[in-house]
Formats: C-alpha cells, sequence, structure tokens
C-alpha cells in the first residue's frame, strides 16, 4: 500500500502530465500559417507609361528637277544605305543641256582669248602713241565684258552638270524605303511630287505622355543627377516592352522632354532612345515603358500575398513572439522586383504571415511556420 507521503507526489506528476497533454493538444488545434521577414533592399522606384516608337529620322524622298521617271531600282520594303540609287529620271534632256552649255563656254573662252590679244595690242601701241586712250578703254571694256561672258558660261555649264546629276535620285539616309509611290514613265514635278519615304530604325525613339505630378517628381531626380528633364533626365534609364511576350524587355535611356506642359492634358511628351540593331522595333509600333522614377533608397519590400484590407486600409498580419496576431496598416508604393513596396507602416524587424491570412485573426495565437523570402519574388509568388 502507498503511504500517506507518497500520495501528494503521485497526485503532483500527475496534473504535471495532463497540463503538458493539454497544452500539446491546444497547440496542435492552433491555425498554421506561414510568416517571414519583409525583404530589405535598396530599390529604384518605376512608373509604367504607353507610348509609341518614332524613327530617329524621316525622310520624304522627292526630285529636285522635273522630268519623266526612267528607271527604280530598289525593291519596296529593302533596307537602303545613304547613297544607294533610287530612281532615275529620264536624262537625255539634261545631257542635252550640258552639251549646249559646254559649246557656250568654248565660244566664250574664245571671245576672250581675242579680247584679251586686242587688249595687249592697243596697250603696246598706245604707249608708243599710235593709238589714243580711249580706243585703250574701248579694248578694255570689251575685255572685262569677254571675262564677264566666260564666267557666266562656266556656271552655266555647273547648272547644267548638277541637273543632270538630279537626274539620279539617292537615298538621303540610311534605313527601309516604303514602297514606290510613282511608276516609270510617270511624270515627275520638281521638289513637288513624292517618290517614297525612308525611315531609319538604329536607333529608334520613344515617345511617351507624362503626367505633372509624375514629372515633378522626374525632374527632381534629373536635377539631382546634375542635368534637366529637358536636356537628358540625368541619364535616366528605361525598359519598353513590346506585344510579343518572348521579346526581352529593350532597354534605353530618356534624352529629351518638351520645354513645356500642355496646358489642355496637363501632360508632356517625353522621348527616350533605345538601340535597335535586331530591327525588332519598328516605326509606328505600341510599347510600355518603365522609368525610374527616384533616385536610389532603401525600401521594405512584402509579397502581395501578405496584405490584407479593413475598410479603406490596408493591413499586414504581425506575429508577436508569444504566436499573438496583430494587425499594422501600411502604406503601399509601387511593386518591385515582384514585391510591393511599404512606403510606411513598418521598419522591416518583423514577422509578418505571408500565407494563410484566411486562419489569422487579430488577437488570437497561431502556429507560424517560418520561410525566407528570396531578394527577388517569383512569377508564382514569394511564398512559395
Amino acid at each position: 500500500m502507498l503511504s500517506q507521503w507518497h500520495l501528494p507526489m503521485i497526485v503532483g506528476a500527475s496534473l504535471s502530465l495532463l497540463s503538458a497533454i493539454g497544452a500539446q493538444a491546444q497547440d496542435a488545434q492552433l491555425p498554421v500559417v506561414t510568416v517571414a521577414k519583409p525583404v530589405v533592399r535598396d530599390v529604384i522606384d518605376s512608373d509604367e507609361f504607353i507610348g509609341r516608337f518614332e524613327p530617329v529620322d524621316e525622310v520624304q524622298v522627292r526630285a529636285r528637277i522635273g522630268g519623266y521617271l526612267d528607271e527604280v531600282n530598289f525593291t519596296d520594303g529593302a533596307l537602303v544605305k545613304k547613297g544607294d540609287k533610287l530612281f532615275v529620271i529620264d536624262q537625255r534632256p539634261y545631257r542635252t543641256a550640258l552639251s549646249q552649255a559646254e559649246s557656250t563656254l568654248e565660244s566664250a573662252r574664245s571671245s576672250l582669248e581675242f579680247a584679251e590679244a586686242q587688249f595687249k595690242r592697243t596697250q603696246s601701241l598706245t604707249g608708243t602713241g599710235t593709238l589714243s586712250v580711249s580706243t585703250l578703254d574701248d579694248h578694255r571694256r570689251e575685255l572685262l565684258s569677254a571675262q564677264a561672258l566666260v564666267r557666266g558660261a562656266e556656271a552655266a555649264v555647273e547648272r547644267a552638270k548638277l541637273d543632270l546629276d538630279y537626274t539620279t535620285i539617292t537615298a538621303p539616309l540610311s534605313g527601309r524605303v516604303d514602297r514606290r509611290l510613282l511608276s516609270t514613265g510617270n511624270l515627275v514635278q520638281a521638289d513637288q511630287t513624292v517618290l517614297t519615304t525612308i525611315v531609319s530604325l538604329d536607333p529608334i525613339d520613344f515617345y511617351f505622355d507624362v503626367d505633372e505630378r509624375r514629372l515633378l517628381s522626374y525632374a527632381r531626380v534629373a536635377r539631382e543627377r546634375g542635368s534637366a528633364l529637358q536636356e537628358g533626365g540625368g541619364s535616366l534609364e528605361v525598359l519598353v516592352t513590346i506585344a510579343d511576350s518572348q521579346e526581352e524587355p529593350f532597354k534605353g535611356k530618356l534624352d529629351f522632354a518638351e520645354n513645356r506642359v500642355d496646358p489642355q492634358s496637363g501632360t508632356m511628351r517625353v522621348r527616350a532612345r533605345l538601340d535597335n540593331p535586331s530591327l525588332v522595333l519598328q516605326p509606328g509600333l505600341f510599347g510600355r515603358v518603365q522609368i525610374e522614377g527616384s533616385n536610389t533608397y532603401k525600401a521594405v519590400l512584402i509579397p502581395d500575398e501578405a496584405i490584407g484590407a479593413d475598410q479603406n486600409e490596408r493591413i499586414v498580419y504581425e506575429v508577436t513572439g508569444d504566436g499573438t496576431v496583430v494587425t499594422k496598416p501600411v502604406r503601399l508604393g509601387p511593386k518591385l522586383h515582384g514585391y510591393r513596396v511599404i512606403r510606411s507602416g513598418m521598419t522591416g524587424d518583423e514577422t509578418i504571415v505571408v500565407n494563410g491570412l484566411m486562419r489569422a485573426r487579430p488577437g488570437t495565437k497561431v502556429k507560424p511556420e517560418t520561410v525566407q523570402l528570396p531578394p527577388e519574388a517569383q512569377a508564382a509568388g514569394a511564398a512559395q
């Protein structure tokens, strides 16, 4: 039989065992949530706009002289280089005009030689007193007139050569040529008829409109980098994506902004220039541009899945050391590196619920399972 001294010890051990079993049962009933520390890293804010690609240079090809179109020497839509022959206008009238101008020049030079000989002969005879000074003056006038006729004839020859050169129309820049707008045999009006157009492709410009609020932010960033937005934005970098999801974003830099805000729309047109060696980007394409909206700063980043709502307020669920859930109101910023930037409300030292928000209730206890968020979230979500 047990003595009276052993009974309290047995009862105490039994109560401790029951208490431990009850605590384990209570822990087993607690909801399981996934918790993690926020990502704290240096970031640069970015904004997104929609814009359109435009060529750096665009030329309407016209003829400088008139005539009938004789040749077309390119394929519609082909890539051409500066100086490539595109069109030829009938050269026969201009060759004839050049021959006539050269004949006139020869006649003028012959007259000049005769006038020079006459002047020299008269000058020598005037020195001996055989001829009068007035006769010498007449021959000097004839010499000067002959010299002027030669200069005029030489100018006419140069003009005729220039017109003949203008019958061959070459590409004024490198790029992609449009289709021919006129077939051979048609009459070309000088400086009026558009024969085709050429657009440059590499590099290429991207234009988009920026609202006043973000415009002031970009201007401040540009000033901090020692430049003005109109002068290139302090080398603000941009990433442009197109409709083809298989193409990687194209990198570029801001290089121009208009000198005034449009009073009707409250926006300013901004331009970024991008290299296009593969010629994937074409004038007229739409794109989405991401532009740096700040200098580098340290930010607190969390997954979108960790953000809840309380009426009009955004909140996160923090788990304290004893497993109690408390809410923290936060102010959200842009999405960077797959996470949401927290503008205010968090320091980065908190342990927050990143998965299982539906099981977390403020003031209750949970069973946390800790994971570590990667520096950049994957498309499937950082919590996984």
